[in-house]
């Protein structure tokens, strides 16, 4: 049995790196509100809410596979489909044979995830942005070359994405963060070098490819040590179908759940588009980047000890679970205060300062943004902490919450005219009926 040895090292790593990636956008974004026209920073928005979209291909998996990483490197024998076997023996053995089956599960499923993910981004996404392009008064070939490179790194991502899920799942956060930190710094570099060569948005994608081909390259080198290849070695593979069959239904509930997040918090940038124009979609744009920034701040805590979390379940330890989970939950409302308050009161300055030509949005609106962004992060922490138990019990809810948003987004765009209002409300008003209170009070009533 390997611990998952996580302390204040591990944590202090992750913050170097989430204030490092946010130092790079806080670097970069002056060269490019500066540098772009409006109309081509809301392209770069949309860019950028279609390789979250991306994500969903992985349709739950990743963290799926994560967590049995976890589970197996704390020496459980076999995988289960609903709960986890609790291990008694802290001295029990790794079975690598049981690890290099799941290796080779994930290999095939993100193989043949990839290629959709090509296809799609090929012939739909193309289509898309073809739409999107029909009012863009800039250079459509510059674009349609962005477009393409995106649509290359992505699926190259993708494809070795298990990398994530092997080193998350075996407790790697410092060394993780220690290569994003190397990659933030070379993307930064080749991005600011690039767009002053007056490359546009290509010199976006182009230090982003880099930075993903980089990321990789170090991520298969920390992991495939002598070490854990000669331990591989020694042992035959158990057969995918014992790893699909128990992690697969899970893994469905939460991809669907992923999926109900997504038109949750990102469906405003791509339907909203359609409907107003890029000059509202670039500040609303701008303006969702930078709270997601402090939600990723206000994670930093609990997502560096998601994997201990685990473990502590394993081990039947709800105690530990309960106190990381209340510490988390504190390091998340301090960031909300402390950096909320800055945005609202010195956002508006700030981007005058670098002379940006796309604002935010209204204060008031800026408010309500920060506030449905607090309670989905609440719910979210709640929603791992109920996860760490191989039980996915808000799916269904997701979705629903999902489709609420969305017949919610498309009545306001409608038949209304409160035009950017509709990008914020429609998201708060169908979370806040159900999910923003329901999952933080069934964490609160597992742990007792």
């Amino acid at each position: 049995m390997l611990t998952i040895d996580i302390g204040r090292k591990d944590v202090l790593w992750n913050y170097a790196a989430t204030f490092l990636r946010i130092g790079v956008g806080v670097i970069l974004l002056p060269f490019i509100l500066r540098a772009f026209p409006q109309e081509t920073v809301a392209i770069w928005t949309i860019f950028s809410t279609i390789i979250a979209l991306t994500s969903l291909l992985d349709f739950g998996f990743n963290p799926s596979f994560s967590r049995n990483v976890s589970y197996v490197i704390s020496g459980v024998k076999e995988l289960k489909e609903k709960g986890v076997q609790v291990i008694d023996n802290i001295d029990a053995k790794i079975d690598y044979g049981l690890l290099k089956g799941l290796i080779n599960a994930m290999r095939w499923f993100y193989s043949r995830m990839s290629l959709i993910l090509l296809l799609v981004l090929t012939t739909v996404g193309t289509y898309y942005i073809h739409t999107i392009l029909k009012t863009y008064t800039g250079n459509h070939t510059e674009i349609y070359i962005a477009w393409f490179i995106l649509c290359t790194v992505n699926t190259y991502s993708l494809y070795t994405y298990y990398y994530d899920a092997l080193m998350q799942g075996m407790g790697m956060i410092k060394r993780i963060k220690q290569i994003d930190i190397v990659a933030y710094i070379l993307y930064l570099t080749v991005a600011a070098v690039l767009i002053m060569l007056h490359f546009n948005l290509i010199a976006i994608v182009s230090a982003q490819a880099l930075q993903v081909l980089i990321k990789r390259i170090l991520s298969r080198q920390t992991i495939y040590t002598s070490q854990f290849r000669y331990h591989l070695n020694q042992y035959q593979p158990k057969a995918r179908k014992e790893f699909i069959k128990p992690i697969l239904p899970n893994a469905v509930k939460l991809g669907l759940t992923s999926l109900g997040g997504f038109l949750v918090n990102r469906s405003a940038v791509i339907i909203g588009a359609l409907y107003l124009s890029l000059e509202f979609i670039a500040s609303y744009g701008i303006t969702i980047q930078i709270i997601a920034i402090i939600t990723s701040i206000s994670m930093v805590y609990f997502s560096t000890y998601q994997p201990r979390i685990v473990q502590l379940r394993v081990q039947n330890d709800k105690q530990g679970i309960r106190r990381l989970y209340f510490r988390s939950i504190t390091m998340m409302f301090m960031t909300f205060a402390v950096l909320g308050i800055g945005v609202i009161f010195l956002g508006d300055w700030l981007l005058e300062v670098i002379k940006s030509k796309t604002p935010l949005l209204p204060k008031e609106m800026v408010l309500l943004a920060l506030i449905v962004a607090l309670l989905e992060t609440n719910h979210s922490i709640a929603g791992g902490i109920l996860l760490s138990k191989n039980e996915v019990p808000f799916f269904m809810a997701s979705i629903l919450g999902g489709i609420g948003t969305l017949i919610l987004l498309l009545s306001l765009l409608s038949f209304t005219n409160i035009g950017v209002w509709s990008l914020i409300t429609a998201q708060g008003m169908a979370s806040i009926v159900y999910n923003n209170w329901k999952w933080p009070y069934e964490a609160y009533k597992s742990l007792k």
